[in-house]
């Protein structure tokens, strides 16, 4: 007789969705390896996933949903259990984040978490060396899915010119980084702008902040330091974000402009021209 861990369902989402699992799965009669073979894994990941072992990705839920004709219950799960793989202290704002109407950021260093690609994600990830990459490089795309909802928030996001040119992952990365933002233009709901070098000094060179507005609850601003980030309402604080921000999409190039810029630097910097180590060189 197998050793068949006891799980408790309100220990943490991936818990109970770990034990959902199995009892979705003995119900229908199927092994471990019957329902691998049907979603196309093997019995041993199913096994992982039912003992909280492993964390299903948003495929796994759909196809398991299918095979076991759920009506939908591990697709409308899997959102949770990925948001609880992200750092603690960022919980809550993935939480805000996804309720915001209107998200307006300025970011000094990389380009904008919803706008990552996944490899670029991973790149920027990795650089904290943390034990489940793969984990939160799900989770970072799982914060993403708010953009392709039917009445998705505002996005504009302001980045400086650096994030452009700093070569995360390589220049191969960076090329397909580059024309996402681009292809995110055609979006009516994400504006991007550029914050030029040519700007000199500006209204946030303290760093990256975001706002999130919503409809009936009071604005929030965002800050993260080397350890952890910071929430406050304080309308004093929001008042100030407020301001910098204006000031800062003055300074910006247009939309317009600003992807003219990013066209440009995609090509001149991470063209193919680059050499056979495919990094861009300073």
């Amino acid at each position: 007789m197998p050793n068949i861990r006891r799980l408790d369902p309100t220990a943490s989402p991936l818990d109970y969705f770990g034990s959902e699992l199995r009892r979705y799965r003995e119900s229908a009669g199927l092994s471990q390896k019957e329902l691998g073979d049907c979603i196309f894994c093997t019995g041993s990941l199913v096994g992982q996933i039912e003992t909280a072992h492993k964390v299903p990705t948003r495929e796994f839920a759909e196809r398991a949903d299918a095979a076991l004709m759920t009506d939908g219950c591990f697709s409308r799960l899997v959102g949770l259990v990925l948001r609880s793989q992200l750092p603690t202290w960022f919980q809550q704002f993935a939480e805000l984040e996804a309720r915001a109407g209107q998200i307006s950021t300025y970011q000094a260093q990389m380009i904008y978490g919803l706008l990552q690609t996944e490899e670029y994600a991973r790149a920027v990830l990795a650089t904290g060396m943390p034990d489940k990459l793969d984990e939160l490089v799900a989770a970072r795309m799982e914060r993403q899915r708010i953009l392709l909802r039917d009445k998705p928030p505002v996005a504009w996001v302001v980045l400086d010119e650096a994030a452009l040119y700093r070569p995360i992952g390589g220049c191969d990365v960076m090329h397909r980084q580059l024309a996402h933002l681009l292809n995110l233009t055609d979006r009516r709901w994400v504006r991007i702008q550029v914050l030029p070098f040519e700007a000199g000094e500006h209204a946030s060179l303290i760093g990256s902040f975001t706002s999130l507005r919503f409809e009936d609850d009071p604005e929030i601003v965002y800050t993260e330091d080397l350890i952890a980030g910071h929430m406050t309402a304080n309308p004093d604080t929001v008042r100030e974000a407020a301001f910098r921000y204006a000031h800062l999409q003055a300074s910006a190039l247009s939309v317009k402009d600003s992807a003219e810029l990013i066209n440009r630097v995609m090509e001149e910097r991470y063209g193919e021209q680059q050499g056979p180590d495919q990094r861009a060189v300073a």
